[in-house]
């Protein structure tokens, strides 16, 4: 075992901890560090933890912050599947990551991915969440709402991942590196925008079958038990109680005009 696999990605965070912690079911890996009030971090696909590497040293200064892989990404090792880690799931494998290390209240910033953990975090765990950021989404509730064929053209892996069957795994499988930089090109304007040193840290994590596995039960649970939760709150009448932030795209709207800050004042 290299000395990168006992520490995570310190490598990008100078002089950041090491986050090695079980908490239910799931051994987490990512970094710690700053002083301050909690906040917890929370990436996005195809990512880790590592995404954080630039606007952490800036939070740093005025927040503790745990910045960890999620479930099944990167190097966080989902230990039981006695059940699908949907967001729920996953947001009670973070509460309990935050409780093992001594918060018992914290902030909440999402990206994708995390964002929906992050905001189904807030729901499930009201008493916990003191605040929460939500970076480039909606719910999936809305987002679902709101497919058009321009949406459904430019994530068409929220559907190829759904497939209940392993049709995705099989694909994915046949060129893990070609798939990932397929993704990753769609995704930044500007391929120089990832040092070359994140991009082959992505590919190591990308190439392990497990970690490929994980991203697309996270996509299944998306459009299955993800959805369903949010009809649940809608149909309950249950709000987020702690601030929200909400950060977007210049000139983001869903299909029917309304902007992310509408949707979420909802």
């Amino acid at each position: 075992m290299s000395n990168r696999d006992v520490v995570g990605d310190c490598v990008f965070y100078p002089g950041w901890r090491p986050l090695q912690m079980e908490a239910d079911a799931v051994q987490f890996s990512g970094v710690v560090g700053g002083s301050g009030p909690p906040v917890l971090l929370l990436h996005g696909f195809p990512e880790t933890h590592i995404a954080w590497r630039r606007m952490a040293p800036a939070l740093s200064r005025d927040y503790s912050l745990v910045i960890p892989d999620l479930p099944g990404y990167g190097r966080s090792i989902i230990l039981a599947r006695s059940e699908r880690f949907t967001k729920r799931r996953v947001a009670r494998a973070v509460s309990s990551l935050m409780t093992a290390l001594g918060h018992e209240t914290f902030g909440v910033v999402g990206h994708d991915r995390g964002a929906r953990v992050g905001y189904r975090l807030a729901l499930d765990h009201p008493d916990r969440v003191r605040a929460f950021a939500s970076l480039t989404v909606v719910p999936t509730l809305d987002a679902m709402s709101s497919v058009d064929p321009e949406f459904a053209l430019k994530n068409f892996h929220w559907f190829l991942f759904a497939q209940p069957d392993d049709l995705a795994e099989h694909l994915l499988d046949l060129d893990p590196p070609g798939c990932l930089e397929r993704v990753l090109a769609r995704m930044t304007e500007r391929r120089d925008f990832l040092e070359q040193e994140v991009t082959d840290a992505y590919h190591e994590a990308f190439g392990r079958r497990s970690v490929r596995h994980a991203i697309v039960e996270d996509y299944r649970s998306a459009l299955r038990e993800d959805l369903e939760h949010d009809r649940a709150d809608r149909r309950e009448g249950r709000k987020l109680r702690c601030p929200v932030l909400v950060s977007c795209p210049k000139g983001n709207r869903q299909s029917d005009g309304t902007s992310p800050i509408e949707v979420w004042r909802q």
